[in-house]
């Protein structure tokens, strides 16, 4: 992989061994600076990651290093070793137990995935008509708690505060929403014994689509290695466990951004990068269109409307990536300004167009968002296509039985 840059090394302290091995794994060459130089070295040398020790004697001026390095673009990660207090939110925590440089190493080239991601996008945005988003990409993550310990409830609210969160009590309902959600990162907290732990674990690090997940473990030793480059053992208050895990989710969070973004640049602009679906302008294009072949060629077109509370946007954008994800590939939808999302399911009879709808409104009604456990449910409203309709005047039946179904 091309790495545009040194690697910046951080400490008032001598390299231990497991960074001097970065050299050995050409992840090179690894500068060396000590904490009162740190910010001026991130100017001089223009580093392509940065890693920093942590001292526990003393407190070093972590917060503003992090700030500097924040506002590098493309993206530069910022690695921590062994911090013990709570880090800032682009600090990725790495504990060096054992100094097995193999994990320090994978975690870096995953990070270093996500600059060449950004340093791609920012090369192609002038060509679509679209900005990156706007805003901490972690404010839109959402993050599955799995776990039944006395710390779960404080945990879920010390997460729900910075995310979205799904939370699951059993390691089977965890799978079903890894297999249906978007997840910027899984928590794992007590509840567990150390072998359920371990084939969990065994099974992500197996399955290729979570593999560059954050997986943080709350309550064991890990005792193995696992192919996981973010997974993180994090022990202590749920505060702590909430703020530390913080930069992995958001790092993940950053890098689906940008990967809808660039989804979106080779579709000319008509995605929306947050919601991975249409945009409103290039949905109504598409359901003119989708209208016309239907009623020329007798297929069956149905169409779902998923709205929710005005005042929770959050649960529109969940059911948004949710749809987006669990779609089928000849079916497109839209997230609508007035906090409804839209579905378009092609020769699909009114009936199966109920049970599918049905179906995915059951997934997003797992989600709970920030403090006030908003739930997600929608009013659902499904119709179909008849031959003396239009374009707009199925729109308009299905947006007036929802206002029905919701009275």
């Amino acid at each position: 992989m091309s790495q545009a840059g040194p690697i910046l090394f951080v400490s008032d302290a001598q390299r231990p061994a497991f960074v001097a091995a970065l050299d050995e794994a050409r992840l090179f060459p690894v500068v060396d600076t000590d904490w009162a130089s740190a910010a001026r070295a991130v100017d001089e040398v223009q580093p392509a990651a940065v890693l920093a020790a942590m001292h526990a004697e003393h407190e070093p001026p972590v917060t503003a290093l992090a700030k500097k390095i924040a506002d590098q673009s493309p993206y530069v990660p910022f690695v921590t070793l062994d911090a013990a207090g709570m880090l800032p939110h682009n600090a990725l925590p790495f504990s060096s137990h054992g100094g097995n440089p193999e994990r320090l190493i994978a975690r870096l080239r995953a990070a270093l995935r996500v600059r060449t991601l950004h340093a791609t996008v920012l090369r192609r945005l002038p060509e679509a008509k679209l900005a990156l988003p706007e805003g901490d990409p972690a404010r839109d993550a959402t993050v599955l708690l799995i776990g039944r310990g006395a710390a779960y409830p404080a945990l879920s609210v010390a997460l729900g505060e910075r995310f979205g969160v799904v939370g699951a009590l059993s390691i089977e309902a965890a799978a079903k929403h890894l297999n249906t959600r978007d997840l910027d990162g899984v928590v794992l907290a007590e509840g567990f014994t150390a072998r359920v732990t371990d084939a969990f674990l065994t099974v992500l690090a197996e399955d290729a689509r979570f593999r560059s997940l954050p997986v943080v473990v709350t309550a064991h030793q890990l005792t193995q290695a696992y192919d996981l480059p973010n997974l993180e053992l994090i022990p202590g208050e749920p505060a702590k466990v909430a703020a530390n895990a913080l930069p992995l989710i958001r790092q993940h969070a950053m890098e689906a951004q940008l990967s809808r973004t660039l989804r979106s640049i080779d579709a000319g602009g008509w995605l929306d990068p947050r919601s991975g679906l249409l945009t409103v302008e290039a949905f109504a294009r598409d359901f003119a269109k989708a209208v016309e072949q239907a009623l020329a060629r007798g297929g069956g077109l149905s169409v779902a409307r998923f709205a929710f509370d005005p005042g929770n946007s959050r649960a529109q954008l969940d059911a948004a990536r949710i749809l987006s994800r669990l779609m089928r590939q000849m079916d497109f939808g839209t997230a609508q300004k007035d906090g409804s999302v839209i579905v378009v399911f092609a020769e699909t009879d009114f009936r199966t167009a109920h049970m599918i709808a049905r179906r995915l409104s059951a997934v997003m009604r797992h989600t709970s968002n920030g403090k006030h456990e908003m739930r997600s449910d929608p009013v659902v409203s499904v119709d179909s296509l008849s031959p003396s309709d239009t374009a707009r005047s199925l729109l308009a039946r299905l947006s007036a039985d929802a206002s029905r179904a919701a009275s």
